[in-house]
C-alpha cells in the first residue's frame, strides 16, 4: 500500500526488527480499523496509552474546545489555565506528599526532570536503578536503564549508576521460588549496591512499580517496603516510574499504591492524556523548589491541549472506575490464562496486576530456556487473527496483554480464544 511505501522509503524505521504490517485508519475503545475496513482487538493500546480506550469521547471532545481557543501559549513563561488546573488535579490524586509537577512531552522527558530534581535537591549526583528495567532512550535514562537489548551501541553511558537485581522471582539469582525470600534479598542487595558500587553520594533509587519492558515483572508484596527501609537510612530519595503501570492500568490509579510506600518523586506519561503527547514528574514541594533559574525548561512541555485532554481522562478514569474495572477484567484474565498454563508447556509463568499482563514462553520448564521464536509466532498468529498484542521481555519471549481498561469481556473471550489456538500452533515452532 501507498503508506507502508512511504514509510520503507521516508520514515526511519530500521531500529525496529519489523513494524507490524496493519496500516491503522482509525479506532474507537478497544477496537482498530486498518485501511481495509479490517477490525482487530487493540490487547496492547499503543503500548499501554489509550487506557481510557481509543477516541474516548469525553476526552476528545475536551481536546477539540482546547483547540478552538488556544493550541500553545509557551506554559512556563505564561500562566496557562488548564496547566494549573491539571498539576491541582495530580496532587489530589498522587499518593503522599506529591504536590508540584513539571510537565513534558515524553516519559522519557518525565525521567530526565526526576534525575536532574533530584540532584537539584540532595546536592549529590549517583543513583541506584534495576537490571531488566527501562526508563527511556535517551542518554540519562539509557544510563539508569538495566536492560541491554536497548542499550546496544548507544554507550559510553552517564557514570554514577549502579545496579541491583530486580525483584524477578521467576527468574532470581537466589536459588528460590519464594517471592518474600527474593523480595529480602532483593532488597539486601540495593543496600550493597549503595556499599560496594558507589562513593555513598547516591541521590535517588528510581524504579518501575511494574517493570514493564523488562517482560511485566511483578515485585513481591513487601518488596518496596523493605527497600524503603534501606533508602530512608541513607537519605536517599524514592523516584518512582508510572509511565506505563499508572492511570488505572494495574487495578489502581497507581501502582505504587498496591505496595503501601510513599515516594518522593512520581514519573507519569503514556496513560495520562488517553494517547495526546504528555508527561508529567510531580514531587513534594520542596523538592521540586529546589531548581533555580535557568536550570530547566521545556518549549512545548504543558501543551493546553495535551492538558485538556488530561484533565478529562482524569474525570473518565474516576467515573467510570476505570482502574476498577482494570482489576475486575485483569483476575478473570489472569485466572483464565493460568489455566491455559495446565495445557500448554509453553507457558512457563502468568504475572501481572490489573491489565497488565505478562506471559513468559519457554522451551522446557525445568531450564526455562526463553522461547523468543515461539513468541514472535504467537504475535504474528494473533495479528491474522484480529488481535494485536505485544511481545517483550529481555530475551523477547514475553506475551504483552495490556488492552483499553474499558474493552469488554467478550472482546477479551475472544482475544484470548485466539491466544490459546496461537499457542497450540506455536507447538510447532522450532527453537
Amino acid at each position: 500500500m501507498d503508506t507502508i511505501r512511504k514509510y520503507q522509503d521516508y520514515v526511519c524505521t530500521s531500529f525496529v526488527a519489523a513494524i507490524e504490517p496493519v496500516v491503522v485508519e482509525r479506532a474507537r475503545g478497544a477496537t482498530v480499523v486498518d485501511a481495509g475496513g479490517r477490525e482487530y482487538i487493540d490487547c496492547f493500546a499503543g503500548i499501554a496509552v489509550t487506557n481510557a480506550g481509543h477516541c474516548h469521547p469525553k476526552v476528545a471532545a475536551a481536546a477539540k474546545a482546547q483547540i478552538d481557543k488556544l493550541i500553545h501559549a509557551a506554559s512556563y513563561v505564561y500562566y496557562v489555565p488548564p496547566v494549573a488546573d491539571l498539576a491541582e488535579q495530580l496532587a489530589q490524586v498522587t499518593p503522599g506528599a506529591l504536590k508540584k509537577t513539571f510537565f513534558g512531552n515524553s516519559g522519557a522527558e518525565g525521567i530526565e526532570t526526576a534525575l536532574r530534581m533530584a540532584k537539584a535537591y540532595t546536592g549529590r549526583s549517583e543513583f541506584i536503578a534495576l537490571t531488566h528495567s527501562f526508563h527511556g532512550r535517551t542518554v540519562g535514562t539509557l544510563s539508569v536503564t538495566g536492560n541491554m537489548q536497548r542499550k546496544k551501541r548507544g554507550g559510553p553511558y552517564l557514570p554514577g549508576v549502579a545496579f541491583a537485581p530486580a525483584p524477578y522471582v521467576y527468574r532470581n539469582p537466589f536459588g528460590t521460588d519464594d517471592p518474600e525470600v527474593v523480595a529480602e534479598r532483593c532488597a539486601e542487595m540495593v543496600e550493597w549496591a549503595i556499599k560496594y558500587q558507589t562513593s555513598g553520594n547516591v541521590a535517588a533509587f528510581i524504579a518501575e512499580p511494574v517493570l514493564g519492558e523488562g517482560g511485566i515483572i511483578v515485585p513481591p508484596a513487601s518488596y518496596f517496603r523493605r527497600v524503603k527501609e534501606v533508602l530512608d537510612r541513607y537519605g536517599i530519595l524514592f523516584i518512582v516510574d508510572e509511565v506505563q503501570s499508572g492511570f488505572g492500568r494495574t487495578g489502581k490509579l497507581f501502582a505504587i499504591e498496591h505496595y503501601g510506600v510513599e515516594p518522593d518523586i512520581m514519573v507519569m506519561a503514556k496513560g495520562i492524556a488517553d494517547g495526546f503527547p504528555l508527561s508529567a514528574c510531580t514531587a513534594r514541594a520542596e523538592i521540586a523548589d529546589a531548581f533555580q533559574p535557568g536550570e530547566h525548561l521545556s518549549t512545548f512541555g504543558g501543551n493546553p491541549v495535551s492538558c485538556a485532554a488530561a484533565l478529562a481522562n482524569l474525570e473518565v478514569m474516576l467515573e467510570e472506575d476505570l482502574p476498577g474495572q482494570a482489576a475486575a477484567k485483569g483476575a478473570q484474565v489472569l485466572a483464565q490464562l493460568r489455566e491455559m498454563a495446565h495445557e500448554h508447556e509453553l507457558i512457563g509463568e502468568v504475572r501481572g496486576l490489573g491489565l497488565m499482563i505478562g506471559v513468559e514462553l519457554v522451551t522446557d520448564r525445568k531450564t526455562k530456556q526463553p522461547a523468543a521464536k515461539q513468541a514472535a509466532s504467537i504475535r504474528a498468529y494473533a495479528r491474522e487473527h484480529g488481535v494485536l498484542i505485544g511481545v517483550g521481555g529481555q530475551e523477547g519471549n514475553v506475551l504483552r496483554l495490556q488492552p483499553p481498561l474499558t474493552i469488554t469481556e467478550g472482546e477479551l473471550e475472544r482475544a484470548l480464544d485466539v491466544i490459546g489456538k496461537g499457542l497450540e500452533m506455536a507447538r510447532s515452532v522450532s527453537s
